[in-house]
């Protein structure tokens, strides 16, 4: 349940970011600052939601962390999103067992 909430809250968040420009901004943004801002604010806001969660999902801090390297090198190569998680999760697994 506590997933979906999630979720959930990630996408308000990321289309309210995305629309309230529409509302209040009536003429083309200029402003490289407030351009980078509106830019950047989603995925901060989506990775501080997510962090805490990795961390904690397993139980186990060294799990989490085993599993986030592993997520982190594999997305360092361009792999597929598919793969990444599959052997986040996988690495997560193994390290769990191993402990």
């Amino acid at each position: 349940m506590s997933i979906a909430i999630y979720i959930a809250v990630m996408a308000i968040v990321t289309y309210l970011i995305r629309a309230l420009p529409f509302a209040f901004f009536r003429k083309k943004i200029k402003s490289k600052f407030i351009k980078s801002f509106l830019y950047y604010v989603p995925y901060a806001v989506l990775s501080a939601m997510t962090i805490p969660a990795i961390f904690y999902s397993t139980g186990n801090i060294y799990t989490s962390i085993a599993g986030t390297v592993a997520a982190l090198v594999l997305a360092y190569f361009n792999l597929p999103l598919i793969v990444v998680s599959l052997a986040a999760a996988l690495t997560a697994f193994l390290t769990g067992l191993i402990m």
